[in-house]
């Protein structure tokens, strides 16, 4: 067993989860990984029964919390050192993995993959959102996180053991807020993101308003009443 497991929940991601699962077992045969099946209701399970691929079949869809704490329990289970999030869209580049990694290892909790570190938000609708959140972070647990949404997040141990055994939030924006106010030390790499090529997004204009509402709600009122370890 390796020290890294990339965690893939995956939705109704047939088009997709070939293509990602391809490059991980051919182009870094040093990494393990699980894919989450969250209840599909197309092929993505078939796919990965056939081709052999590292499966955890959920039987009904638990929504990406869900499907991200079985990963972590799992990584939990197998004695993990590191879980990486990662997209079943394709999105995700697996070359910035190990790069994380060696972030990681000078002492921080939490890594994100972000395109923003040394490249600037362009002025759109959905980069003013990230701003709002990046913002509402900063003034709620004074740290700074320049790209937010990346859904690509490497964890140590200590935040695989607290995903899996006693707090059961989604991996978002304001979980992350809430455990660098609680001490989780969080640092980001500059990476690129890959554009999904099929399937379609939850992300819908109207979704991505939700969201972000949703999001800075939670992280200036809800956290305050966030109790530690539950």
């Amino acid at each position: 067993m390796n020290d890294i497991l990339v965690i893939i929940p995956a939705y109704n991601e047939e088009k997709n989860i070939g293509r990602v699962a391809e490059k991980l077992v051919r182009g870094y045969p040093e990494l393990d990984y699980v894919i989450v099946n969250d209840g599909s209701e197309d092929r993505t399970a078939e796919i990965c029964e056939e081709a052999g691929y590292r499966i955890l079949n959920l039987p009904v869809n638990l929504g990406l919390a869900g499907a991200f704490r079985a990963g972590m329990r799992y990584a939990d289970r197998k004695g993990y050192r590191y879980a990486v999030q990662f997209d079943g869209d394709g999105q995700h580049r697996p070359e910035y993995i190990l790069p994380m990694q060696r972030k990681m290892d000078e002492g921080y909790d939490i890594v994100i993959a972000s395109r923003f570190v040394t490249e600037r938000k362009p002025h759109t609708a959905r980069m003013l959102g990230s701003r709002l959140i990046s913002a509402a972070i900063r003034f709620s647990s004074g740290v700074r996180i320049s790209d937010p949404t990346s859904g690509m997040r490497m964890y140590n141990r200590r935040m695989i053991c607290m995903f899996a055994r006693h707090i059961n939030y989604p991996p978002e924006p304001d979980t992350i807020s809430w455990l660098a106010k609680n001490g989780a030390k969080i640092a980001e790499i500059q990476a690129e993101m890959d554009l999904r090529t099929a399937g379609r997004s939850y992300l819908t204009p109207m979704n991505a308003v939700r969201y972000m509402t949703r999001t800075l709600v939670s992280i200036l009122f809800i956290q305050s009443f966030r109790i530690r370890g539950k």
